[in-house]
Order: structure tokens, then sequence, then C-alpha cells
């Protein structure tokens, strides 16, 4: 899952393939309806700011329910490009999350802590992202 490599000072890096294959889960887990597949790619206390801008979403039982709510919505994802990694303890994707009638562009930012698991996300969309 991680490997010891010290970059920038940081000790347990998690691998490019690692972060690329966790990115793929989350999608695979929407796409299924399994929301607790989706939360438990996160740590205890990661925290979710979907849409940036937005009031920050902390902690274990906040993040069962903001993907249980996601998922029971009927969000399906599609990627629009292949997941990128970095040289560091980020990923990111860019896809389309259509759910109700609405299609919304998002690019979602991942920082991972030294056990693999998902730290922060950051979903970049606003306004002008979203079609109808």
């Amino acid at each position: 899952m991680t490997r010891p490599v010290a970059w920038k000072g940081r000790w347990n890096v998690p691998s490019q393939e690692h972060m690329k294959r966790v990115l793929q889960s989350y999608v695979d887990g929407f796409n299924a309806g399994d929301a607790a597949a989706v939360a438990t790619l996160f740590a205890d206390d990661a925290v979710i700011e979907d849409p940036v801008g937005t009031p920050a979403i902390k902690g274990r039982e906040a993040i069962d329910e903001f993907y249980a709510n996601a998922v029971s919505a009927g969000s399906r994802l599609t990627l629009d490009a292949p997941i990128r990694g970095s040289h560091g303890d980020r990923a990111a994707m860019a896809f389309t999350v259509e759910v109700t009638g609405l299609r919304i562009r998002v690019i979602d930012a991942m920082t991972f802590d030294g056990q693999g698991r998902i730290a922060r996300m950051e979903a970049f969309w606003g306004p002008d992202d979203i079609e109808r």
C-alpha cells in the first residue's frame, strides 16, 4: 500500500498505483451504489470540501452520511480523463457526475495519509460547471 520514500521530508507516501487504485475504487463504489465502499476509502478524521468554498465535512460520521446521501440520490460518475498521480501524496481525477437530471463537471483532488487512506478531498466545480 505504501512505500517508505522520503520526499520533501515526508515518509510513507502512498505509491502512485495505490492512489490511482483508490480513486478508481471511489468511482466504482459510486456507480455500484455502495456508499460504504466509498466512505471506507477515507481516514476517520478526513476532511471533505465539496465544492471548494463550502463548509467542510469532517470526521467518520459526517463522511458516512455525506456519501449515503450522494449515492442514494443515484449519482453516476464517468471519468473524463485518466486518473492522475503526483510526486507526493496527492492524486486527482476529472469526471462528470450525473444526478437527478443534472450533469456536473468536477475535478476531485485527494490528499492521502501515510496509511494510504484519503485524508482530504477537494471537489472543484462551480455554477458554470452544471448542465441541465
